[in-house]
């Protein structure tokens, strides 16, 4: 178990061997809730420009993940832009790779250097009503400073408050627990995710909960970026991205993106990002069904969710790809919101496999 105080520091005690009588209780509740499949360990970073981010692995015989954890003096990413929680540094699973570093250059302030899958959180809660100055609540990060400047981009903005932070950590599964207040804002929220791979199963689960804990309703988008970096391969003609349902794309940057009834296929190496939205899907979770494959190393995963798209984005650099799929978040104060995103890791039989040498 690993606990963060109001300031997000961690709490340096030897907390995975000194258990007081309240963290033994609350480990008993969230074995309730947490499946066990052995120890989590902490890890070393893996990214050698972070040596000293806080990091543990978790595994369930199948499916082995290395993740950052939440620290607002030394964790890996210390951005504003996504939430803090369930960044995953490497994932292995079906004897292939699936995220890890994509970006050149890393700032642990720079708004995306992150690994996948990370959400956004896209509505800053009352953000419009505060005055130059004053604050707003950004949900998995805290409470932020409205800058006099408009917000073009993704700037990096001032933490007033970074809430309490509350980890605890299974064999195969962490917690993430996030409480913020703003009683300028009238906004606050106890946000709650647990990051697991289910005993058996080549699977990755992120379960949500989200409750209001201010005056106002918690009301936004969200979207999981993914960040796939498949068998660590660059973005190209090996990597098809498909859905249940016929894309219309729209607000399209970049050329190098073709869009055939239900899948997205690179017309060859690209050099720089490329960006659209497409509508299409419908109005059922049926539609929250992704399939990221690259076809000469065979690596697959299936995304699926249990709340219906409300936006797609598709964006792509040359060592990534990002099929970002929105849904519409809205808790009320009594009344929290619950929902769930399964990864599906598979390895592509021979038969559909790119096997000839490029010309």
């Amino acid at each position: 178990m690993d606990m963060h105080d109001n300031a997000g520091q961690p709490d340096t005690s030897d907390t995975y061997l000194h258990w007081g009588r309240r963290e033994t209780l609350q480990a008993m509740a969230a074995a309730l809730l947490l499946p066990q499949a052995g120890r989590a360990t902490p890890v070393p970073s893996p990214d050698p420009d972070a040596p000293n981010a806080p990091a543990v692995r978790i595994s369930n015989g199948l499916v082995t993940a290395i993740l950052f954890m939440p620290d607002a003096a030394r964790g890996y990413y210390r951005g504003t832009r996504f939430d803090w929680s369930g960044a995953v540094a490497d994932l292995q699973a079906a004897g292939h790779s699936y995220f890890g570093r994509w970006f050149p250059a890393y700032d642990p302030k720079k708004h995306d250097a992150i690994p996948g899958p990370v959400q956004d959180y896209v509505t800053g809660q009352g953000f419009d009503a505060a005055p130059v100055g004053g604050t707003f609540v950004k949900i998995g990060v805290g409470v932020l400073k409205k800058p006099a400047e408009p917000i073009r981009g993704f700037p990096t903005l001032e933490i007033v408050d970074g809430g309490t932070w509350t980890t605890r950590v299974r064999g195969n599964a962490v917690e993430f627990i996030h409480e913020v207040n703003d009683p300028v804002s009238g906004y606050g929220y106890r946000y709650r995710k647990i990051v697991s791979l289910p005993p058996g199963r080549t699977q990755l689960v992120l379960s949500h909960r989200l409750e209001s804990t201010g005056r106002n309703p918690i009301d936004t988008e969200m979207y999981d970026h993914n960040f796939f970096v498949l068998d660590g391969q660059p973005s190209g003609p090996d990597v098809e991205v498909r859905f249940p349902w016929t894309a219309e794309p729209f607000n399209i940057r970049g050329d190098t993106i073709a869009v055939s009834a239900n899948r997205l296929n690179y017309k060859g190496p690209i050099e720089r990002p490329v960006r659209m939205q497409l509508k299409g899907f419908g109005p059922t979770a049926a539609d929250y069904d992704i399939r990221v494959e690259n076809r000469r190393t065979g690596a697959g995963v299936r995304v699926t969710a249990d709340k219906p798209l409300s936006d797609f984005v598709f964006w792509t650099s040359p060592r990534t790809t990002c099929p970002e799929a929105y849904i519409h978040v809205h808790a009320d104060r009594g009344r929290p919101m619950e929902w769930r995103i399964t990864y599906d890791f598979y390895s592509l039989p021979a038969k559909d496999r790119i096997t000839a040498t490029p010309a």
